[in-house]
C-alpha cells in the first residue's frame, strides 16, 4: 500500500523551538528558550473549584456537543472586556477558538491563497509563520524599527491578502507598537486597503503600564483581532477567540465546523465561572509582580554579564528579550556549545520570513528564578566570548 501525501505537506516541517525544546529537558540545562507561561503562576486551585461547580450544576450541558460559535456567555464577556479597551464589538463577531493558534489557521484557510502575498513583520511570531506556510503564501517583510513595523514601509505591502502584526509586547522582541505608531500604520493600511490581523497574546502582561488601544478599535473593519486566555489563565485549557468584522464571520465559522465542529465546551464552562468569580482582578497583578521581578532580574544578567557588542531593549511587558550579538555571530551554530555548557536560548534566524539576522536570539525570563536566569545568562556570556 502506497500513501500519496498531499504537496503542501511538504511545507509542514517540525517546529524549530519544539525541537530546541526537546533539549532543555535534560536534568541541568537552564532554559531561557521555552515560550510558556509560568506553571506555578496557573489558578490551580481556582480551576479545581470551578471544574467541581460546573460538574455539579450543569454536568450534562458541559459533557456534550456544543455550538460551534462558542458558549453565548462566554462571547458576551469576551465581547464587553474588549469594549473596555476601545473597541466597538458584539457578541455576534467573537468566535471561541481552540487557542489562538486555531484562529491562525482558520484565517489561512479563509483568507489566503498559493501564490496570495502575505505580510509579516522582521521578526515575527513562528507559529503565525507555520499556520499561514502551509498555504503557501509569498511572503513580503514589512520594514520595521524598534516601534514597530514602519507605516511607509507598507507600501512594499500593496495588494497583500493581509498584514499581521502583534502590537503589544511582541514574540520574540517584546516591543509595543507606541500609540501614535498605531495611528499611523492604520492610516498607512487603510490608504492601501491592507486587511490587518491582530495578534494580543500578551497584551494583559504589562509591567510597567498597559498598552495603547487596539488597532481593531482604530479600524473596526479592517482588522481581525486574536485572544488568549493561554497566558492569563492556563494554556492547557487551549481557549482563544477571533473577532472579525460580520463579513468574514460566516467563513470563519465554516471553517471551524470543518476543523474541530467546536471548541470543548467542558472547558469553556470552567473559564466562565472564573471569569464570574472577578478572578482576573486579584490573579493578573499577582503575575504581573511575579513576571517583572524576572524581567528586572534579566535586564540586569544581561547588563551585568553579556560582553561588548551585544545589544537589547527591556520590554515593558510580555515574556521575552530579544538580544542582537556581535556582528559575524551565528546563534544556531552558537546553541550546542550553549547547551554543553548547562543553557538553552532561541536562535533568532526562525522568527524570520525571509532572509533573518542569525547575529540574534530570544531569551524567555518567565520561567526561571531570578537566581537561575543570572547563572544562565553567564553561562551564555562565556559560551560567547569562547566561541569556536
Amino acid at each position: 500500500m502506497t500513501w500519496h501525501l498531499a504537496r503542501r505537506t511538504a511545507l509542514m516541517n517540525p517546529s524549530s523551538l519544539r525541537e530546541i525544546l526537546k533539549v532543555t529537558e535534560r536534568p541541568g540545562i537552564i532554559s531561557l528558550a521555552g515560550g510558556l507561561p509560568c506553571a506555578e503562576a496557573f489558578p490551580v486551585e481556582a480551576v479545581r473549584e470551578a471544574s467541581a461547580r460546573v460538574l455539579r450544576d450543569t454536568p450534562h450541558a458541559a459533557l456534550q456537543y456544543a455550538a460551534s460559535e462558542g458558549l453565548p456567555e462566554l462571547r458576551e464577556w469576551v465581547a464587553a472586556h474588549l469594549r473596555d479597551t476601545g473597541m466597538r464589538v458584539d457578541a455576534s463577531q467573537v468566535l471561541i477558538t481552540t487557542g489562538s493558534q486555531q484562529g491562525l489557521d482558520l484565517l489561512g484557510k479563509v483568507l489566503v491563497d498559493a501564490g496570495s502575498r502575505v505580510a509579516v513583520e522582521a521578526p515575527t511570531y513562528l507559529g503565525a509563520l507555520q499556520a499561514f506556510g502551509v498555504f503557501e503564501p509569498e511572503w513580503t517583510t514589512v520594514p520595521c524599527d524598534g516601534d514597530g513595523p514602519l507605516p511607509d514601509g507598507l507600501a512594499s505591502a500593496r495588494g497583500a491578502r493581509l498584514l499581521y502584526a502583534l502590537p503589544n509586547f511582541q514574540n520574540p522582541s517584546g516591543r509595543c507598537i507606541s500609540a501614535p505608531r498605531r495611528e499611523a500604520l492604520v492610516a498607512a493600511a487603510q490608504a492601501i486597503g491592507l486587511p490587518i490581523v491582530e495578534d494580543n497574546p500578551y497584551g494583559e502582561l504589562w509591567y510597567d503600564e498597559p498598552p495603547p488601544a487596539p488597532l481593531a478599535a482604530l479600524w473596526p473593519e479592517g482588522v481581525v483581532y486574536l485572544g488568549s486566555f493561554s497566558k492569563v489563565l492556563a494554556p492547557g485549557l487551549r481557549l482563544g477567540y477571533v473577532v472579525a468584522p460580520p463579513v468574514l464571520g460566516q467563513k470563519l465559522l465554516q471553517a471551524k465546523q470543518a476543523a474541530d465542529l467546536h471548541t470543548p465546551g467542558f472547558n469553556q464552562r470552567i473559564v466562565l465561572d472564573i471569569l464570574r468569580t472577578d478572578l482576573l482582578s486579584r490573579h493578573l497583578p499577582a503575575v504581573r509582580a511575579q513576571y517583572k521581578t524576572q524581567r528586572d532580574a534579566m535586564a540586569e544578567a544581561l547588563r551585568r554579564h553579556l560582553p561588548d557588542g551585544c545589544r537589547w531593549e527591556t520590554p515593558r511587558g510580555g515574556m521575552f528579550f530579544w538580544v542582537e550579538l556581535p556582528a559575524g555571530t551565528d546563534a544556531a551554530a552558537l546553541f550546542p556549545h550553549a547547551v554543553e555548557r548547562g543553557v538553552a536560548f532561541v536562535p533568532g534566524n526562525a522568527f524570520f520570513a525571509g532572509a533573518g539576522n542569525p547575529a540574534t536570539m530570544r531569551l524567555s525570563f518567565v520561567t526561571s528564578t531570578p537566581d537561575q536566569i543570572d547563572r544562565g545568562v553567564r553561562l551564555l556570556a562565556d559560551t560567547l566570548r569562547n566561541r569556536p
